[in-house]
């Protein structure tokens, strides 16, 4: 068999002659249908999560006056951790049956869950806790990313497959930019809405976006049993049978590999992915109450100025996808994740505080002295002016420096810059590791690992801030990248595709 010399994360396809001319072959326009079905669930998958964010609390609030901020804590994690226990179970079904069936299945659950969604108004009591089964089922269907990376992972050659996993993660990066977007266009609607009185549905501002979920969900199901068709290719791009494959107008063409998975490789992995995600989780989670305790911005204007921060960061991420492309099919997979972490170091080490300016207290204009801070939340609650700042509460606010808004913005950039880096080449190395075998399972335990990374991020640095402080909490940060970059360069030589490590290709 021919081998090419090539970069271990760009080996060319290897064709026979009789399929030299792939690009005009309709098994070859087939595949590449179907893979971009699954950009389109993963755009979808995102956007599921997002549309209804920004509108969670006061929908909550609404339609239940017993629901309090601890409560919405739990809504928001409780889709998280659903997409954990579901990407393994969802991965487990893509293996041994048609992808199909998992996917259909999977948008099914979100799209039901999306209605219940919008009728957790009808119920007399406990209209919370109807909130919270509605988003625990939704991201239980959005355990079909694993399925969905999957499919394109057994679906491209190891040439094809980092442009098709950036391609993806773009895909996801603007479901959650057009998300929120999608909210605000639809808050037109207003609080009190239309009523759809033969379907008992109160059409407004909080339900429509589900709605319009709904909506991507049946267009996607369409997609997915009338275009997606199975395919499954070697490391070099050439048609093998695949177990999930029922039909039999197709043959075997290559044996199916016995030799052992790397369990190290494999190990690492799912650890620098939970790592990456659980480092952006924390980031996303402490931006809002960072920048008002910093800069003394109002609730209204830490929602507007992060939001337009996190937009830019997401049309950044999806510049950075393209860049990673090019990047690393001249350097490598593992040099771009090495470089990414190396810049999420940069990003958080400058946000440390230093100097000798001090964050304004909460209050502090009205009360100076600080032997009377009991009387300051008497003030707080009899005055109609929100108040800014650091809160009194925290101590450290007292004797911790203050962050700068070009530090923050600093930090910004280049967490949006490294982030994406890590995140495509997490999984692109991941499924080139676990090789030419279904993945479902492998996926969805990665999957898996970035949900409980998410769950458990916003919990971490909640606590470490408020107790500690910025310098605590992102010295902490920064001593984990340093140990993920220590992990990364100490099983760098394993971080290898399946086929170069048995030597069916040469690195």
């Amino acid at each position: 068999m021919s081998r090419l010399i090539d970069s271990d994360e760009a080996t060319p396809l290897l064709r026979d002659d009789a399929s030299s001319d792939d690009s005009q072959d309709e098994d070859y326009k087939s595949r590449w249908r179907s893979i971009r079905i699954m950009y389109f669930t993963m755009f979808l998958s995102s956007v599921g999560f997002t549309i209804v964010i920004t509108s969670l609390w006061p929908y909550l609030h609404k339609i239940d006056d017993g629901a309090n901020a601890t409560f919405l804590g739990w809504v928001v994690a409780a889709y998280s951790l659903c997409q954990m226990v579901a990407s393994p179970i969802f991965g487990l079904w893509s293996n041994h049956r048609p992808h199909r069936e998992p996917l259909v299945c999977s948008i099914f659950i979100n799209l039901s869950a999306n209605i219940y969604y919008a009728y957790a108004y009808l119920p007399k009591t406990n209209n919370k806790f109807h909130v919270l089964f509605a988003r625990a089922l939704v991201g239980f269907g959005a355990g079909n990313v694993a399925v969905a990376r999957s499919f394109v992972a057994g679906a491209t050659s190891l040439k094809e497959r980092t442009n098709a996993m950036a391609n993806m993660s773009a895909c996801q990066a603007l479901g959650f930019i057009l998300g929120p977007a999608l909210q605000a266009c639809l808050s037109f609607v207003g609080e009190r809405g239309v009523t759809v009185k033969f379907i008992d549905l109160e059409l407004n501002m909080y339900t429509a976006p589900a709605l319009l979920a709904v909506a991507f969900g049946i267009i996607n199901i369409l997609l997915v049993l009338l275009v997606l068709r199975e395919h499954r290719v070697d490391d070099h791009g050439r048609h093998i049978q695949a177990i999930n494959y029922t039909s039999e107008d197709r043959v075997d063409i290559s044996e199916e590999t016995e030799e052992a998975i790397d369990s190290v490789a494999v190990l690492t992995s799912n650890v620098l992915f939970f790592i990456v995600m659980f480092i952006f989780a924390i980031f996303e989670t402490i931006s809002t109450p960072l920048s008002m305790d910093m800069f003394a911005w109002t609730r209204k204007e830490a929602v507007l100025y992060n939001g337009l921060i996190i937009c830019f960061i997401g049309f950044e991420s999806i510049l950075v996808f393209l860049v990673v492309k090019v990047a690393s099919q001249r350097v490598g997979d593992r040099p771009v994740l090495l470089a990414g972490l190396a810049i999420i170091f940069c990003g958080f080490f400058i946000l440390l505080p230093w100097g000798n300016h001090y964050p304004k207290i909460q209050w502090a204009d009205l009360k100076n002295n600080s032997l009377v801070s009991q009387n300051f939340a008497v003030n707080a609650s009899n005055s109609t002016v929100e108040p800014t700042g650091c809160p009194f509460e925290q101590t450290w606010c007292q004797y911790t420096p203050a962050i700068h808004l070009a530090q923050y913005i600093t930090s910004d950039v280049l967490i949006g810059m490294g982030y994406p880096a890590c995140n495509v080449m997490s999984y692109t190395l991941y499924s080139k590791i676990v090789g030419p075998r279904p993945q479902g399972v492998y996926m969805g335990l990665l999957t898996a690992s970035g949900s409980g990374a998410r769950t458990f991020g916003p919990i971490f640095v909640s606590q470490v801030y408020t107790i500690l402080g910025p310098r605590w909490a992102f010295s902490i940060i920064c001593g984990i990248v340093v140990g993920a970059i220590i992990l990364l360069s100490t099983v760098y030589h394993r971080l290898i595709a399946f086929s170069v490590r048995h030597g069916q290709t040469i690195q």
